[in-house]
């Protein structure tokens, strides 16, 4: 993983754990996992933290293959939207077996808003995607923008993706799994199975997420909830912190019975 992702030596430690963290012995996920949370046009955080997570890898190769989990969420609200959906369109292309993004709600805003100008449009302009769209160098549209004129811009936003981007994206999964840990962008229903949970809360979120404990045996790993630093409780991983706006973006490092976070 070091060599195909051709990334720099490490820049700062990873945070060790904390002594009132929940015991993890249980958690076993079936190879290491770095799961990355929410990202939001912050290209410069993202190679940051690529970098810790590969020297990082190369420190603790005796743990296994590890395997890379974007949880979505790659565009909006910052400024680098586009490049950052080059680097993780170029990783998940290039390195199939190695990394998997998911898709976040973001993405189903911005796939919308292609199919469906008029009657999407201005949901997501009003939610980052502006900010997206100047990424692509497509300007002068708001939320209240004529509909011609949003129609002319999810044209140009389709056209301005590199080939096979936009494909890549609306098959983005909506969860990945290994051994008993659950990697999603916003939530589950902790009444239902993983293979009966519906897109609404697995990209929205659902009511009862932090409400029950998991009682499926299941580590739920998400983002798209944003928290001061990441959290661990009731079967439940948070990884999104904030990174448009805090500067920091989080990864949780997943081993049998272990996580910390880079």
């Amino acid at each position: 993983m070091r060599q195909l992702l051709k990334l720099k030596p490490l820049l700062s430690p990873s945070r060790p754990p904390r002594a009132d963290l929940p015991d993890m012995s249980a958690i076993a996920p079936a190879r290491p996992l770095y799961v990355i949370g929410d990202v939001h046009g912050s290209a410069d955080l993202v190679e940051d933290l690529l970098e810790r997570i590969d020297a990082d890898m190369a420190q603790h190769m005796d743990a296994g293959t590890p395997h890379l989990v974007f949880v979505g969420d790659y565009v909006d609200r910052g400024d680098e939207s586009n490049e950052v959906l080059e680097h993780v369109f170029a990783l998940c292309r290039d390195l199939p077996g190695a990394v998997t993004g998911l898709m976040g709600n973001h993405e189903r805003m911005m796939l919308d808003f292609i199919d469906d100008p008029a009657g999407r449009g201005a949901r997501w302009l009003a939610n980052g995607g502006m900010q997206t769209l100047a990424s692509f160098k497509i300007g002068k549209i708001m939320a209240n923008s004529p509909v011609e004129d949003m129609t002319a811009a999810a044209d140009a936003l389709s056209q301005a993706m590199p080939k096979g981007m936009e494909d890549w994206l609306r098959a983005l999964p909506l969860h990945y799994q290994s051994g008993n840990v659950l990697c999603v962008h916003a939530a589950v229903n902790p009444a239902k199975p993983v293979e009966t949970q519906d897109e609404r809360a697995l990209l929205w979120g659902h009511r009862d997420f932090f409400k029950s404990p998991q009682k499926d045996g299941l580590w739920v790993v998400h983002g798209h909830t944003i928290v001061e630093t990441p959290e661990i409780a009731q079967g439940r991983i948070a990884v999104d912190t904030g990174a448009y706006h805090s500067g920091r973006l989080t990864a949780a490092v997943i081993t049998a019975g272990a996580c910390r976070f880079l």
